[in-house]
């Protein structure tokens, strides 16, 4: 569940995963924790950012601010990403792939997060190697800083480009969606009015 921030409307923010480690003193063990949050507009920004602290709270607060800085924005296509991307860090790779209107982001919680809070609500994921948490997050952003939009494409080709089937299956999608609430509606009608 994303949480927003009070000073920035529209700005929400995750926390992916709060980490504890111990240092052993000559008292006893001494604990800090560090934390990983993404934030996001939901319309093509994203960031993500780390902090440590002795407390849990000034940690998140940390990391959130960092994340905030590091904001960019990507592109997208409806509510999908543009083209299959594959984004690599350490041991990790994961690989986004686009969908049609309806289908959700099927991923786990370290994926999940900076794929909605950019704003993308249909899109596939197969994550390789290892699940690190950390590293699952900054893989995804890896491969979404490797998106491209249509015109960037034909600009740095110098051609003109068909439409991709990624964009023939959101026009698709959209038309059906379209179509089903147009019908639901008229269905609704005259069972309402038979009532009467």
């Amino acid at each position: 569940m994303a949480d927003f921030f009070d000073d920035s409307p529209g700005i929400g923010s995750t926390t992916v995963g709060v980490f504890r480690t111990a240092a052993t003193v000559k008292g006893g063990r001494r604990f800090s924790f560090s934390a990983l949050v993404v934030v996001g507009d939901r319309q093509g920004s994203v960031g993500i950012g780390y902090g440590k602290a002795n407390q849990v709270p000034q940690a998140i607060e940390k990391a959130q601010k960092e994340a905030k800085r590091r904001m960019r924005r990507f592109p997208l296509v409806g509510t999908t990403i543009p083209h299959e991307v594959t984004g690599r860090f350490g041991a990790c790779r994961v690989r986004l792939i686009p969908a049609s209107p309806g289908t959700g982001v099927i991923a786990g919680a370290s994926v999940r997060a900076p794929l909605e809070l950019a704003g993308v609500a249909d899109c596939l994921t197969k994550c390789y190697g290892s699940t690190n948490s950390k590293n699952l997050v900054k893989a995804v952003i890896d491969a979404m800083e490797q998106l491209q939009t249509r015109e960037a494409v034909e600009q740095l080709r110098g051609v003109t480009l068909e439409p991709t089937d990624t964009e023939v299956a959101v026009e698709r999608g959209a038309a059906f969606l379209r179509r089903q609430s147009a019908g639901g509606e008229h269905a609704a009608e005259p069972a309402s009015a038979g009532q009467s």
